[in-house]
């Protein structure tokens, strides 16, 4: 079976693309309408009232999780490169077992919008806050880049636009959503394109599999017919062990650092659902993880690779054009209107938390020590949204050409240095310390940044240069256990009594979902003077 011939209509308007993609916009700004008359308090803003249930909840993770860089960045990298592509799919996948018993119940019990809660809790809340949001609004920077760029490249070939014109109408779109509707807006917005996502990757998925009479094993070996025996082995895209350990251990403790992901367990009531949203959420991703190697492979059998990296270098039309050769123009327009409607979603969550550091973290805690009224907490909110939505169009243009998934991988990598090693430290010992906090969470932040910009990644793949100072193109196998030493060395050079006088209160709160009765009152009476009050437990937090 020969690859298909390079007819593809990529690149010329779309009528069905058109039209699948304004009936999503149509619909989503409808919800958009109807969640902005729901949306009054920052809580609902940011939380969604904790009103969304457990199955909710678990299909708008998984639509937050199956993003640009999963639908048409994997399926690219397995088109381009074979076997190699799976291990960021394994890698994103094996973070949700991470996800589910170390961070989503003690996350729901002790935060309430943000990750820096529950760093900051038993900790001096400037100094947390501040590191915190400097780790978050990096990652939420990386991952805009790969969204954005996926979404310019989509909209530019249906469309017949200039790259630039597409990401400015993405961004656009997307600012409607967070403005008006903020968290309630964006989870049924995921909620839609999770179920668009997996029916339409599915249908694909089953359409090549009926060439090849529904065997995966035809379809691999006539990959491996068309380009070798080495498209079915590892070694092509990670060509040395470490290279594999690295991105693998940023993969999968990325997931537990991300601040968008992590901030949809404050939208359910209490810790039970928090739990069974995260199982809800790996099954629905898992699944689509294993349609996106069948989608990949397909893509290099019918398609061809010279054909895929014609239209795109990074490889990120691999399924539109697999879409196209194996249902028409018009399940082409129907895939790429998914995509669209992929790519927005994420957008709008990405954008949500990184308002959430802004204003939660940034201005309600740190520069009104707590005491920033309703109406303006809601007016920082949407400002730091709109301030996100420009910033995510200039890194879209900037960052023109990258295959959306590698992108993301970096994301992770920041993610799981900056964020998780503070995040698990603060939760399970004791003498975990202001300090040692802000220096695991720049440590982390600053290496990880450093490492990718001396890496093969930028200095030659971007700047063309011969070779790299840093060999890996991934540095979570340096950066991650950096930030955990140096986070876990400062606490123990400059020990905090207060700090470890606090901690049972965590551990309780962590499991039962409430204070400690009586020595609650003691250990607030000897909180940091910069520390706000703590938020009182609410019916549903009793309930977990």
């Amino acid at each position: 079976m020969n690859p298909a011939e390079t007819t593809t209509q990529l690149g010329q308007p779309n009528a069905t693309a058109i039209l699948f993609f304004l009936l999503f916009v149509g619909v989503t700004l409808a919800i958009t309408y109807w969640a902005a008359r729901k949306t009054k308090t920052t809580s609902e803003f940011f939380a969604a009232g904790g009103g969304v249930s457990a199955a909710q909840n678990g299909f708008a993770l998984a639509g937050d999780y199956m993003s640009a860089a999963s639908f048409l960045g994997i399926a690219g990298l397995v088109a381009t490169s074979g076997f190699d592509g799976l291990i960021y799919s394994v890698g994103w996948l094996v973070g949700w077992p991470v996800v589910t018993f170390l961070i989503a119940e003690p996350l729901r019990n002790l935060g309430k919008y943000t990750f820096a809660d529950v760093v900051a809790y038993r900790l001096k809340q400037t100094p947390v806050r501040l590191s915190a949001a400097v780790g978050t609004l990096t990652v939420v920077s990386f991952y805009l880049i790969a969204q954005m760029v996926g979404a310019g490249n989509l909209i530019h070939l249906l469309f017949g636009l200039s790259y630039e014109a597409a990401v400015v109408i993405v961004g656009a779109v997307m600012i409607l959503y967070v403005l008006f509707g903020g968290m309630i807006a964006t989870t049924w917005v995921q909620i839609v394109k999770a179920v668009l996502l997996l029916a339409g990757a599915t249908g694909l998925a089953g359409m090549v599999l009926s060439k090849f009479g529904f065997s995966p094993l035809r379809l691999f070996n006539e990959a491996a017919t068309q380009y070798g025996a080495e498209v079915l082995a590892p070694g092509k895209l990670v060509n040395n062990p470490l290279e594999a350990i690295s991105l693998g251990v940023a993969l999968m403790f990325g997931t537990a650092g991300l601040p968008h992901i992590l901030m949809r367990f404050y939208t359910v009531p209490d810790a039970k659902a928090a739990r069974s949203s995260v199982f809800y959420a790996t099954g629905l991703i898992g699944y689509f993880y294993l349609v996106t190697f069948i989608l990949g492979f397909g893509a290099s059998v019918l398609v061809g690779r010279q054909a895929i990296t014609g239209v795109d270098k990074g490889g990120n039309m691999a399924a539109p054009m697999l879409a196209e050769v194996v249902g028409g123009t018009g399940f082409l327009g129907f895939i790429s209107a998914v995509a669209f409607a992929t790519i927005l979603a994420v957008v709008a969550g990405l954008t949500l938390s990184g308002a959430a550091a802004l204003s939660h973290d940034l201005w309600s805690s740190v520069v009104r020590k707590g005491q920033a009224p309703e109406a303006e907490q809601l007016k920082v909110a949407r400002l730091a949204s709109l301030f996100l939505g420009v910033l995510a169009i200039i890194l879209g243009v900037a960052f023109k050409g990258q295959n959306v998934a590698f992108m993301v991988g970096l994301a992770f990598a920041i993610a799981a240095s900056a964020n998780f090693p503070a995040l698990l430290l603060s939760m399970a010992w004791k003498k975990f310390t202001t300090n040692g906090a802000v220096a695991s969470m720049l440590t982390g932040a600053i290496s990880s940044v450093l490492f990718i910009f001396l890496s093969p990644t930028v200095q030659v793949d971007l700047l063309g240069n011969t070779s790299a100072l840093f060999p890996l193109r991934n540095p979570g196998v340096i950066t991650i256990p950096l930030a955990f030493i140096v986070g876990a060395a400062v606490s123990l050079l400059f020990p905090e009594h207060e700090s470890a006088a606090r901690f049972a209160e965590v551990k309780h709160r962590m499991h039962v979902g409430v204070p400690q009765p009586a020595p609650a009152v003691a250990t607030v009476a000897s909180k940091p003077a910069d520390e706000p009050s703590r938020p009182a437990a609410t019916g549903s937090e009793a309930k977990a």
